[in-house]
């Protein structure tokens, strides 16, 4: 008999911002496969007896290969095992959920995905910073700013031309080439920006900036990953909005 693996999103860091399915999944779980950025506090949820792996990765240092991983998910199921795969933020943001699932189907295994609120939106949120606001921004764009060995960098040019709010993700290793690249295609060096450090958990920092301005200021501060680069106007509310506890 084969077991079913859930790909669970644990929330941007707070462990209260995790769904009630998720948190049931885990209360339920046989096996948790973990990622880096999950809250050790929802490990605890899990039920005794419960096995854990760690697979957690960090910016060019990948202990476990994402081959790897799969495998043990593969493993895990075939064991009969309920699975439960917990990931930081969403598991299709920007987490390898999707070739995870792509990989357990292809071995016919069950998969169910169980959403998880994002970083992007989540994490900018708990610093006081909307993704959106009808008289400043009425889109928003989330991109990665860690591109697979191999692919074209990102367009900034582009992203440079939106009006919206741009949201990056695993971008501090490159903060200094992206805030450069935004305003060589355009991008006003005075426009709002951010770098938002341990989002919603209490270790969060937050530092804003004109985009000229945001890496020499974020890197002063010492702001490293795991963080979030915002650029718009909607960063300029963090004042009005910033509730107690932010940063």
């Amino acid at each position: 008999m084969t077991g079913k693996v859930w790909l669970v999103g644990a929330g941007p860091g707070d462990p209260g911002l995790m769904t009630v399915k998720g948190l049931n999944c885990l209360r339920n779980a046989q096996a948790v496969v973990f990622d880096r950025l999950v809250n050790p506090l929802l490990l605890k949820e899990a039920p005794a007896g419960c096995e854990f792996h760690d697979v957690g990765k960090e910016a060019n240092c990948h202990p476990i290969p994402q081959p790897q991983i799969n495998q043990i998910l593969i493993d895990c199921a075939r064991r009969g095992l309920r699975v439960v795969r917990l990931k930081g933020g969403d598991p299709f943001v920007f987490g390898r959920g999707s070739e995870e699932a792509l990989a357990l189907r292809e071995q016919g295994l069950a998969v169910e995905v169980v959403p998880g609120i994002t970083s992007a939106i989540g994490g900018l949120a708990a610093a006081g910073i909307p993704v959106t606001h009808r008289h400043c921004a009425s889109s928003f764009h989330v991109v990665t700013g860690h591109l697979q060995e191999g692919k074209a960098p990102q367009d900034w040019h582009a992203l440079a031309r939106l009006s919206g709010t741009l949201v990056i993700l695993m971008g501090m290793a490159q903060i200094r080439s992206i805030c450069s690249a935004l305003v060589e295609a355009g991008k006003s060096p005075e426009t709002p920006s951010a770098v938002v450090m341990r989002a919603s958990t209490p270790e969060q920092q937050v530092v804003t900036a004109p985009l000229s301005q945001l890496a020499e200021q974020s890197e002063a501060a010492g702001f490293h990953a795991p963080a979030l680069i915002v650029v718009g106007e909607v960063v300029s509310l963090r004042e009005i909005l910033a509730f107690s506890g932010s940063a």
